[in-house]
């Protein structure tokens, strides 16, 4: 405890010395005290709130050695053009020192569109790598042994689609796909949340999750089946607390699904992983981490039973905040995202993404992506960050942020407990509210000058700074098109037509579909034509009008 008189009299100090006319809050909007001393984490118990690195409850990290033992995977997001175009960047990113693989697809990709579906017109290969089939994913992968690299799609809707293509890649390629290592996005509850990237029904696509669940842990237990996402929940305006709880709500959803189908907790809450952003505030996000951690780490093996320690242990990737990277001086994004990255390491990530300086006008360039790569190389290799583990636990802020973190978040899981859970929430539109609600909060701040953006509403320079910035022709497209006719022609019509029935008769027989889908993938059946099979059994889902 402090001594009590010492902090009166600096208390009067402060009282009587001026202060700067902003407010103190953190980028959530939460009041941050002038300073904090042992009395704030007063009822902290070592043991039982912080432990050691690679022990319950996790809030110093999931390894006893953390990066000491082994770096965070360097994961830089590539994808763009044809699968040729984009197998030539992994190639690039490869030779200068990237230790993983993370796809980016294509809009028509992440809606389930062919590249020749009139819905895809103008958009192939613009904001991501254009994947319509098996073929495609042969390409993209060509010269990339598939059982050595670890490879994260960002992929929902069509989630299952895309791992199928990709486990028929690696198999023809003569892999043990026992043995490969990735993640697949596969998080549809944040989708209706925030990013509206879907296709079926919640239930039914609740369902496919689970049944990629079931296939993965006998067949590919190195693949994490699913990538709980609070990134794009952040990135639509969430705050800090509302991306933890929100996601960690999602995780136990998807859980107690697992459950219900009589799963095993141990068989494959080890394989689930989590991913954050890490915005502006240093601190704050930092201890997101850790309390996020500590939560699932209790919730596993209190709530939910869970034996296995690898069940409690929250694994989970970052991505320096899109959101924050401004058009205005994009040359300040560089500040940004080393500082961002520099949270999620002292924050203990599994592995990280660090963006471009020119995302926010384009895809980044192969000079861009290679300083956004150079950024983590320097954290890694120069500042000394990775010497220690959890180096800021014990600083009086950290903690007291990481408990009142945990608390607002134990807080948000009763009131979604109250208005029914997870699905009933997103259907009444409730958690799109609240992200709505603090969107527009942070909005009117910066408008209002109360929060300062750097080059955007304060230091605003006259000139504009010139970027190369990467352009994508509608050549891939066009490309694209061609090839898709040429695979119609060559693949074997019946074997297509037998492998999207016995597709859609899996579903109305409510069977596990990802051994269905991966014989429709090896008969080279197109992205779309798998979408339509379970679209004709499912339907399509339609979001009700909240606002």
């Amino acid at each position: 405890m402090t001594d009590k008189p010492a902090r009166d009299r600096w208390r009067e100090d402060y009282e009587a010395d001026p202060k700067r006319p902003i407010d103190f809050v953190t980028q959530s909007s939460a009041e941050v005290n002038p300073l904090y001393t042992a009395d704030d984490g007063a009822g902290m118990d070592y043991e039982r709130d912080l432990g050691y690195p690679g022990s319950y409850p996790y809030t110093r990290g999931i390894h006893p050695t953390m990066y000491r033992g082994r770096l965070w995977t360097m994961r830089q997001f590539s994808g763009f053009g044809t699968a040729e175009d984009t197998n030539r960047r992994y190639k690039f990113l490869l030779e200068r020192g990237q230790t993983g693989l993370s796809v980016a697809f294509d809009f028509p990709t992440l809606m389930g569109y062919d590249s020749d579906h009139p819905r895809s017109e103008g958009e192939v290969g613009k904001c991501g790598v254009a994947i319509s089939s098996l073929a495609d994913m042969e390409t993209l992968f060509d010269g990339i042994p598939m059982e050595q690299v670890s490879t994260s799609m960002t992929i929902n809707g069509p989630a299952a689609m895309l791992f199928c293509f990709y486990i028929a890649a690696a198999e023809n390629q003569g892999a043990d796909i026992s043995k490969l290592r990735g993640t697949v996005q596969n998080d549809m509850l944040k989708e209706y949340m925030a990013q509206h990237a879907w296709i079926y029904p919640a239930e039914p696509a609740l369902k496919i999750i689970v049944d990629m669940f079931e296939w993965a842990s006998q067949h590919t237990p190195l693949w994490n089946t699913i990538s709980i996402s609070g990134y794009h929940i952040r990135e639509a305006g969430a705050t800090a607390v509302q991306e933890m709880a929100f996601t960690l709500a999602n995780g136990f959803e998807y859980v107690e699904r697992g459950l219900a189908r009589q799963l095993d907790v141990d068989e494959f809450a080890p394989r689930l992983s989590f991913f954050w952003d890490v915005h502006n505030d240093f601190f704050e996000e930092i201890a997101k981490m850790r309390a996020a951690r500590r939560i699932w780490a209790r919730h596993m093996r209190e709530r939910y039973g869970a034996q296995d320690p690898r069940s409690w242990k929250m694994r989970f990737h970052c991505q320096t905040a899109g959101v924050s990277l401004t058009a205005q001086q994009p040359m300040n994004n560089v500040v940004r995202v080393a500082y961002q990255a520099m949270a999620a390491a002292l924050g203990g990530t599994q592995s990280l993404h660090t963006n471009s300086l020119d995302e926010t006008l384009a895809l980044p360039t192969e000079e861009s992506v290679k300083l956004a790569l150079r950024t983590q190389q320097i954290l890694a290799f120069e500042t000394g960050v990775a010497n220690v583990i959890d180096p800021l636990a014990g600083s009086y802020y950290v903690e007291a942020l990481t408990d009142r973190m945990e608390r607002e978040a134990e807080e948000l899981f009763a009131e979604i407990d109250r208005i029914g859970g997870v699905v009933k929430g997103i259907e009444g539109g409730w958690f799109q509210r609240q992200i709505h609600h603090s969107a527009l909060r942070y909005q009117h701040e910066v408008d209002q000058k109360r929060r300062v953006v750097v080059g955007v509403n304060d230091y605003v320079d006259g000139d504009g700074e010139e970027l190369e910035i990467l352009q994508v022709s509608e050549e891939a497209g066009v490309l694209q098109r061609q090839r898709l006719a040429q695979l119609r022609e060559r693949r074997d019509a019946g074997r297509v037509d037998a492998a999207l029935q016995e597709l859609r008769s899996a579903a109305v027989r409510d069977d596990n579909l990802i051994p269905s889908m991966l014989d429709c993938a090896r008969a080279y059946c197109t992205l779309f034509e798998i979408r339509h099979a379970l679209e004709e059994v499912y339907g399509a889902y339609r979001e009700p009008v909240f606002f």
